[in-house]
């Protein structure tokens, strides 16, 4: 399955119902989610990291209520490419792409998270989750309370989860960080996935900051035009404003600045 599309992702409301405290999984579920981090105090680290990628993965291929959601994510023209591979026991590989433009690596790896776990909890027999990630940090955002840019995908994890974890009190997940230049078995099938794509847009004009920028911009000055516009004091408190040849001067937007 390929998805396909060039777009700004919308902003959030800090002030969602999600966002407060009794919708907290961290407070709701702590039992349910934890974190296997690489312990980069250990003399031979990466290598113990990659023993236990190893052990984990062996272990959870016997059971068929494991799913194995492998994420990567690569940047190429200001297009990025999202993987995602979900390994379950006696069920084929599920491979699934999603392109976008103009998004840091932070957040197209959560959309690929995000898409990930919406499909492992949708699948009936699937009652514990296992997240192998190179960007751990941006995971452990998920579960943070306090406002920050990618919050909007936070938010739809978050409610994908719940759902999850109530309907059995056995569900669970977990989330394991995989190094990169550990090019560990698995992982490195995602990444050589999501480096071997290179899109060529069917409109290259359309896709820069600027474009997306005066697409914004424009949008804005007519939701101002049409407010003003509805106004019961124009023309009252206000005054039109003629530029040398007369014409009223319209709102506009430079570049630069304002």
């Amino acid at each position: 399955m390929c998805n396909k599309s060039y777009s700004i992702f919308p902003s959030f409301s800090s002030l969602h119902q999600k966002f407060t405290p009794c919708f907290h999984l961290s407070d709701i579920f702590s039992d349910c989610f934890s974190f296997n981090l690489a312990n980069k105090e250990e003399k031979d680290k990466d290598k113990i990291c990659a023993q236990e990628l190893d052990d984990m993965a062996l272990c959870i291929s016997f059971s068929p209520n494991i799913a194995l959601i492998v994420t990567d994510t690569s940047i190429k023209n200001d297009i990025a490419t999202s993987i995602l591979h979900i390994h379950q026991a006696n069920h084929p590989l599920i491979k699934t792409v999603h392109h976008t433009a103009f998004i840091t690596s932070s957040e197209a790896e959560l959309f690929a998270i995000r898409c990930g776990i919406n499909q492992a909890c949708n699948k009936e027999d699937v009652s514990k989750i296992f997240v192998i990630t190179n960007s751990i940090h941006a995971v452990k955002n998920i579960f943070n309370s306090s406002s920050y840019l990618y919050q909007s995908h936070s938010m739809a994890i978050l409610s994908e989860l719940q759902q999850f974890f109530n309907k059995s009190q056995d569900n669970s997940i977990k989330f394991w960080e995989c190094p990169s230049h550990l090019k560990w078995r698995l992982h490195k099938d995602v990444n050589k996935d999501s480096e071997s794509f290179n899109l060529t847009p069917s409109f290259p004009c359309k896709t820069s900051w600027d474009y997306y920028r005066k697409l914004d911009c424009n949008d804005i000055i007519k939701q101002w035009r049409m407010t003003f516009q509805a106004l019961n004091g124009k023309e009252k408190q206000f005054l039109d404003l003629l530029d040398n040849n007369f014409n009223i001067i319209k709102l506009a937007y430079t570049k630069d600045g304002p």
